[in-house]
């Protein structure tokens, strides 16, 4: 390559890099951004934090699960098994003795207070209503918070596995065992209620606007 080819590719990048340049100049004279005296979305610490924080756990459930559905096909030897934590104060054979609690034979559907020769604390004996499914799950869940001044000093059972066993389990100790809920119609049921509430969420919400 001679002296004259090497000036001439040294003069085209040359006169490459002068065009950049110039078309750079005449843009900028062209077009006049303004500069905004605040950003559009302005982001402060506090902000930055929160985004980059993790999602709050959610909120644990108020109350005991419902066991309803469960109890058909509750396993009565586990509730049997289960029954052994309360065993040490109550019995569940017909005409067995009151112990610490009251014997426990018949207690599903009974009446709150049922057992005339054991004297139940006031909570309990001015209590009201029956021992049906649903009572026994909340008060086996966490006694004192169901019953205010209950001598049960039994800290409940969290599994509602455990609480539906059990409460089968009770139910068959029994003249007269309760009907089991059929877990279809108890489903259906529950469907129709959040069915109702959301119905009901939403009329809230179309008054409000």
């Amino acid at each position: 390559m001679n002296t004259m080819e090497i000036n001439k590719i040294v003069a085209g990048v040359i006169c490459a890099v002068l065009l950049v340049v110039v078309v750079g100049k005449i843009g900028n004279a062209l077009v006049h951004p303004d500069e905004l005296e605040a950003p559009v979305y302005p982001f402060s610490e506090d902000v930055l934090a929160g985004a980059n924080a993790p999602a709050a756990a959610p909120a644990a459930p108020a109350g005991p699960e419902p066991i309803l559905a469960m109890l058909a096909s509750a396993d009565l030897g586990q509730g049997e098994k289960v029954f052994k934590k309360c065993a040490s104060c109550h019995e569940a054979e017909k005409g067995g003795p009151n112990k610490t609690g009251p014997n426990l034979y018949g207690v599903v559907g009974a009446a709150f207070g049922h057992v005339g020769d054991f004297s139940y604390s006031d909570g309990i004996a001015n209590h009201g209503g029956t021992w049906g499914f649903e009572e026994l799950n909340e008060f086996l869940y966490k006694p004192r918070d169901y019953i205010d001044g209950t001598k049960m000093s039994f800290g409940g059972l969290k599994k509602a596995s455990d609480r539906a066993a059990v409460i089968a389990w009770l139910n068959s100790k029994s003249d007269n065992p309760l009907a089991l809920p059929d877990p279809a119609a108890v489903e259906a049921a529950n469907a129709a209620e959040e069915a109702v509430d959301g119905a009901a969420d939403a009329v809230e919400e179309a008054v409000a606007q």
